[in-house]
């Protein structure tokens, strides 16, 4: 039997149910830029994989595992941007992907039109069809839907019962056009003006507002059938610079625990996914390396012990890897995505399907020398498939 994508209610249990296995995007300004993507290239660089045994949702973990390929394994790792319809469906087709993204530069008739449910129906594997659907500026069916307020204006215009409300409904909406993974809430505590990189996508400068407020439009989105996800963390309301034009610093750890950390502290633990941003951490991340590519940011994150926080079992995912420069100034796209995955990150997301077949093609050969274990990945696969409903245990 080929397993449909995740239904409402499996996705919202698969995260619930926690089975720890070891594992917005924030492509505001990125995503402008609409990336040059052709789907011919995949056709004509990767041939299609073998198809994998069939399964069901009633699978475990080990049988899961038993039916992908290794190409297939990593592939359920990656979630890339798409353009349109025909540049999904290839890109799945080829080379059977995680998950796909809808951003600013896709056309909208994918959604308008259904075909972004019709291509998740169609992967023999489970498919996340992901957004940025904050409200404000930061939105991708305002067209289709009307807006929402932004998270600052939400805050200071509703009652959290009233915010709930709103996410629900704004979830509906994006279940029924084949959406399953927002990139929302933005748990940033930031006083920066509106129009700042965070600015009025932060909820409050205090953060239990912050958190009174993220954890009642995660809820509504968990109602919805669609996964939240919180981002940036270890917090990017402080931090000095904008990710999207360059390297970013944070003030100490020791100062975000009072702050940035403190709705990721709240939060972790209510069935979320998690965001790294592209962010230098003093005390935290180390090797030049921002907390998306750190061992140290996923550590913190996985085990809580280092901010008071429970374990998170949930999927962590990478801000946009290709369209940033605190990424691109310094790492290769097939380099970066490497290094996520390495440092125990469970999705790596980036704005384009082009190079696909090449980020595969490192992957394979990491495992095969032993530079990406075969444990963690396997870990992040099951970290995947429980998020998305892929299997019950």
């Amino acid at each position: 039997m080929r397993i449909r994508h995740a239904v409402a209610a499996l996705l919202v249990a698969g995260l619930a149910a926690g089975c720890s296995s070891g594992g917005g995007s924030d492509t505001t300004t990125s995503a402008e830029q609409a990336p040059d993507t052709t789907s011919a290239t995949q056709s004509e660089t990767s041939s299609a994989p073998p198809a994998p045994a069939p399964f069901g949702s009633a699978m475990c973990g080990p049988g899961f595992l038993q039916s992908l390929t290794e190409r297939q394994k990593l592939a359920q790792l990656l979630t890339v941007g798409v353009t349109g319809t025909e540049d999904a469906r290839s890109i799945v087709e080829s080379e059977q992907i995680g998950g796909i993204f809808i951003g600013s530069w896709t056309d909208e008739s994918m959604l308008a039109n259904g075909d972004a449910a019709e291509i998740a129906d169609a992967s023999p594997i489970p498919l996340m069809v992901t957004i940025d659907e904050e409200g404000g500026r930061v939105s991708r069916v305002d067209q289709l839907f009307g807006p929402d307020p932004s998270a600052r204006e939400v805050a200071r215009t509703m009652t959290p019962d009233q915010a709930y409300e709103m996410a629900l409904e704004r979830g509906r909406n994006l279940r029924s056009i084949g959406v399953t993974v927002n990139f929302a809430p933005d748990v940033d505590v930031s006083s920066q003006p509106d129009g700042a990189v965070i600015g009025d996508r932060s909820f409050s400068t205090d953060p239990q507002v912050v958190t009174t407020y993220a954890d009642a439009y995660a809820r509504g989105m968990r109602d919805a059938g669609i996964l939240p996800v919180l981002k940036h963390f270890p917090g990017h309301g402080s931090a000095s610079g904008d990710s999207h034009t360059g390297t970013v610093t944070t003030p100490p750890l020791d100062r975000l625990q009072t702050s940035d950390l403190v709705p990721y502290r709240n939060l972790v633990d209510t069935g979320v996914g998690v965001m790294l941003g592209h962010l230098s951490v003093p005390g935290l991340t180390t090797d030049g390396l921002p907390a998306s590519l750190s061992p140290e940011a996923v550590t913190l994150l996985r085990d809580g012990v280092g901010y008071g926080a429970p374990a998170f079992t949930g999927p962590i995912f990478t801000d946009d890897l290709s369209g940033m420069q605190a990424i691109t100034d310094r790492f290769d796209i097939a380099e970066a995505v490497e290094q996520a995955l390495s440092a125990g990150v469970t999705v790596a997301l980036w704005l384009t399907t082009d190079d696909v077949p090449r980020v595969l093609d490192r992957l394979e050969d990491a495992v095969d020398s032993g530079r990406l274990s075969q444990e963690q990945v396997d870990a992040s696969v099951l970290t995947v498939a429980r998020a998305k409903g892929a299997i019950s245990c």
